[in-house]
C-alpha cells in the first residue's frame, strides 16, 4: 500500500482557534421516558452526532456510563451535560460549511472518567441545529443541540478482542503478513544491487522513485500486482519487470506504468505483457489517464514465441493505446531510457510525449541492428535521441534536460488535461460525500479470520470494520442467511455489499441475484467479500433448483454494468467463485487477503474424487490398489492443490490485482471506488433468466 495519512492529536482550544464553536449536549429525562425506552437504547445505537467539538462535564453521576459506545449510546438519561476531555482528529477531505475550515475531521472522543470501552467516532463540521429528533416523546428538544439520527443500523462487532481465539487468529494472520512483507520488500529491490547501482550511475531514478516524484506530495499510491512473476520462471523477475498502479496527479487519478530496467533490461516477459495489459484494462474500464514511464529493451527475444505473435501479446499494448485515445482517455509517455523496436510505438502513439536528453532514445532498430542491416555506424543519441525527435522527427513533444524536468513536465501535462469521461454528477457526488470512519479499528480485521479455515465466522464483523460509521442497512436479512447483502457507504460513496456467510443455497443465490439487480438498476457499485466453498449439492438441493438459481446469480453478476470490486477474504472455491464475481467476471479490481485460497474445490475433496476415479480404473484393469498406495495418491493431490491454491501462486500469474493487508482494505476500497465511479452510468440489461 501507499502512504497512509496518520492520525494526530489536537486540543479543543486548537479547534476553537480554527473557527469551531463550543456546543453542549444536554439530555433530559421526560415524563414519557420508560423502561422500554431504556431497553431500546441498550440494544440499538441512537446518535449520529455532528457539529460537536467540546463537551463540559458538570455531572458526576455514573448512570451515563457508556454514552456513545456502539452497543449502547444511551443507557439512562440524566439532566446536565456529558463531559469529554480528549479529542483525537483524523484529517480528511471536506467542504467549507458556514465559513468553517476546509476539512471535516472525524473525531474519536473519550471521557477519561468513563470505564470499559470508551472510544467512539463522531463527526465534526456541518451546521448545528436546535432540533432533536424524538423517539416518541422520550426526549425533548434542548438548547444548542446537534441533529440526532435514530435510524442508524450500526453493526455491533461481536468479536471479543481479548479472547484466546482472537489472539490465535491474530497471531496466525500476523505470521502471514510477515511473509507477505518479506516478499514485497524483496521485489522492491528490483534487479539486485549491481543493476541498481549501474542504473543510478546514469542519473536515473528507480521506477518507484519516478512514480513518487510524479504523484501529488503525500498522496497514496495503490501498487497493483506487486508479486507478478513470483517463482514463475527459473530466474527471478521481481514484480514482473514492470511497476503499475493508481495515484493522483494534480488531484486526478491516473494509471502509471513504469518499466524497471534493472530487471532484465526492462524487457517484456510473458507475465510483463500480461501485467501491462491488465493495467490498460483497468484504465479503460475506469477512464483513467495512462502515464507510461518508458525505459525498456522491448520484447524478451529468447521468449519471443510467448510474447510476440498472439492476440494478447506485445502488440496488444499499442492496440489498447489507440482504442483508449479514441475513447478520450489520455495517453502520455515519458521516455526516460531506451525505447526500442515495437516499444517505440508507446511514445509514438501517445497523445503527448516527453523525452530526456542523453538517456531517452526512441528507435525501431538500435545501432547494432542498423549496422548489421545497412552498414551505417551511428550513435544511439544521433539515431533516436531527444534533440532528433523534438526538433526533426516530431515523435516527441517536450524536451527535458533530466528526469526531474521530465517528471515535472508530465505533471503539467496532467494538470492541463480535459475531463472527458468524468460526468458532472460524478463530480457533484464526490463533492457532497460525507465521510465517517468505522467504529472499529482496521487492525481488528487481522484477528477476525479463523486460523483454521474450517471454522466459520460472521462476515458482518468484517463489514463493520470497513464501512462508514459501521452502518449497514441489510437487505433480506432473514431470507437466504448464508449470503449477507446490504447497503452502506465507504469513504462517503454508496455501495452494495455481497458477503458470504456459508455455502450458497437456492435461497441465497436468488437473494444475491435480486440484490445485484437492484444495485445495477440504481447505479450503485458492488463490493464482493468472498469466502465461499461453493453452491450446495445433493438431491434436495438439485430438486430445489440450485442450478438455475445459481445461474441467475451468475447472470446478474455478469450483466451488472456497475463498478465491481472483489476482495477474497477466505476461500474461493468452484462455481461460488463465479457467483461472487471472480476474475472471469471482470471485476474492476480483485484483491486477496494473505489467507485466501483459490481452487476448483478443496484439496481433500479433490483427492477423494480423483482417488475414486483411479480406484474404479484399476478395478476395471484387474489391478490391486492397497490403502498405502491410495493414501500416497491422495497426499500428492492435496499437496498440489495446496501449492496451486496459495495466494502467491495466484498473484504470480495475475489472477488478482495484489495481496493486501486486511487492515488496508478500507483504504484500498476507497481508492478503487474513487477510480471506478467517474464514468457515466450504464444501463444494465439481462439475458433470459430460467424461471
Amino acid at each position: 500500500m501507499g502512504r497512509a495519512v496518520a492520525n494526530r492529536s489536537i486540543s479543543t482550544a486548537s479547534l476553537l482557534r480554527r473557527g469551531y464553536d463550543r456546543w453542549k449536549i444536554e439530555i433530559a429525562r421526560s415524563a414519557a421516558w420508560s423502561s422500554a425506552t431504556d431497553s431500546l437504547c441498550r440494544r440499538k445505537p441512537l446518535f449520529d452526532v455532528r457539529g460537536v467539538t467540546n463537551f463540559t462535564n458538570s455531572s458526576s453521576q455514573k448512570s451515563c456510563r457508556g454514552v456513545l459506545q456502539p452497543e449502547c449510546d444511551l443507557q439512562a438519561a440524566t439532566s446536565g451535560s456529558i463531559g469529554f476531555s480528549h479529542i483525537k482528529v483524523t484529517r480528511t477531505a471536506g467542504l467549507k460549511t458556514d465559513g468553517r475550515p476546509s476539512f471535516n475531521p472525524s473525531c474519536a472522543m473519550r471521557d477519561d472518567g468513563f470505564t470499559g470501552r470508551q472510544t467512539e467516532r463522531l463527526r465534526i463540521g456541518g451546521t448545528p441545529t436546535t432540533q432533536l429528533r424524538k423517539h416518541g416523546a422520550a426526549l425533548r428538544t434542548v438548547r444548542n443541540f446537534v441533529s440526532l439520527d435514530y435510524g442508524m443500523n450500526v453493526l455491533k462487532d461481536s468479536v471479543d478482542t481479548q479472547s484466546q481465539s482472537f489472539k490465535t487468529n491474530l497471531k496466525a494472520m500476523e505470521e502471514l503478513l510477515v511473509e507477505l512483507r518479506q516478499h514485497v520488500e524483496k521485489v522492491r529491490l528490483g534487479g539486485g544491487t549491481k543493476a541498481v547501482e549501474r542504473h543510478k550511475s546514469r542519473n536515473k531514478f528507480l521506477p518507484r522513485e519516478r512514480i513518487d516524484n510524479l504523484l501529488d506530495p503525500g498522496a497514496p499510491f495503490l501498487e497493483l500486482s506487486q508479486l507478478a512473476g513470483h517463482e514463475l520462471y527459473d530466474e527471478p523477475l521481481p514484480s514482473g519487470g514492470i511497476v503499475t498502479g493508481i495515484g493522483p496527479i494534480h488531484g486526478r487519478l491516473c494509471m502509471l506504468v513504469a518499466n524497471d530496467p534493472t530487471v532484465k533490461g526492462g524487457t517484456y516477459y510473458p507475465i510483463t505483457v500480461k501485467k501491462h495489459l491488465r493495467a490498460q484494462e483497468i484504465a479503460a474500464q475506469n477512464h483513467l489517464p495512462c502515464i507510461y514511464l518508458v525505459d525498456s529493451g522491448g520484447a524478451n527475444l529468447p521468449r519471443q514465441a510467448e510474447v510476440f505473435p498472439d492476440r494478447d501479446h506485445f502488440g496488444r499494448i499499442f492496440f489498447n493505446q489507440a482504442q483508449m485515445s479514441e475513447a478520450g482517455i489520455p495517453q502520455i509517455a515519458l521516455v526516460l531510457g531506451s525505447c526500442t523496436a515495437g516499444g517505440a510505438y508507446v511514445p509514438a502513439m501517445a497523445d503527448e510525449s516527453v523525452i530526456v536528453k542523453g538517456n531517452g532514445t526512441i528507435f525501431l532498430a538500435g545501432p547494432p541492428l542498423v549496422k548489421a542491416a545497412t552498414g551505417e555506424v551511428v550513435s544511439a543519441e544521433d539515431l533516436g535521441g531527444a534533440t532528433l525527435h523534438c526538433s526533426v522527427s516530431g515523435v516527441s513533444d517536450y524536451f527535458a534536460n533530466d528526469e526531474m524536468h521530465a517528471l515535472a513536465t508530465g505533471r503539467k501535462i496532467v494538470r492541463n488535461l480535459h475531463h472527458a469521461g468524468i460526468t458532472k454528477q460524478a463530480m457533484v457526488n464526490s463533492a457532497e460525500a460525507t465521510v465517517r470512519e468505522p467504529l472499529y479499528p482496521p487492525e481488528g480485521l487481522r484477528g477476525i479470520i479463523p486460523a483454521d479455515r474450517r471454522q466459520s465466522y460472521d462476515i458482518r464483523s468484517v463489514i463493520a470494520h470497513l464501512v462508514d460509521g459501521s452502518e449497514f442497512d441489510e437487505f433480506k436479512k432473514l431470507y437466504g442467511p448464508t449470503l449477507v447483502t446490504g447497503f452502506a457507504r465507504i469513504n462517503g460513496q454508496p455501495v452494495g455489499i455481497v458477503g458470504n456467510n456459508g455455502i450458497l443455497f437456492t435461497e441465497s443465490a436468488l437473494k444475491g441475484a435480486h440484490f445485484i439487480q437492484l444495485c445495477a438498476q440504481r447505479h450503485i457499485p458492488l463490493i464482493f467479500l468472498q469466502n465461499i466453498t461453493g453452491f450446495m449439492v445433493g438431491s434436495r438441493a438439485e430438486a430445489s433448483g440450485i442450478a438455475k438459481a445459481g445461474a441467475k446469480m451468475v447472470m446478474a453478476v455478469a450483466c451488472a454494468k456497475v463498478p465491481k470490486i472483489t476482495i477474497v477474504v477466505g476461500g474461493s472455491y468452484g462455481a461460488g467463485n463465479y457467483g461472487m464475481c471472480g476474475r472471469a467476471y471482470s471485476p474492476n479490481f480483485l484483491f486477496l487477503w494473505p489467507n485466501a485460497r483459490i481452487s476448483v474445490m478443496g484439496g481433500a475433496q479433490a483427492a477423494g474424487v480423483l482417488a475414486q476415479v483411479e480406484s474404479d480404473k484399476r478395478k476395471r484393469e484387474g489391478k490391486v490398489w492397497n490403502s498405502d498406495e491410495e493414501e500416497a495418491f491422495k497426499d500428492k493431490v492435496v499437496a498440489a492443490y495446496e501449492r496451486e491454491g496459495n495466494p502467491y501462486y495466484a498473484s504470480a500469474r495475475l489472477w488478482d490485482d495484489g495481496i493486501i493487508d486486511p487492515a488496508d482494505t478500507r483504504q484500498v476500497l476507497s481508492l478503487c471506488l474513487s477510480a471506478s465511479t467517474k464514468t457515466a452510468p450504464q444501463v444494465s440489461s439481462y439475458g433470459v433468466f430460467r424461471m
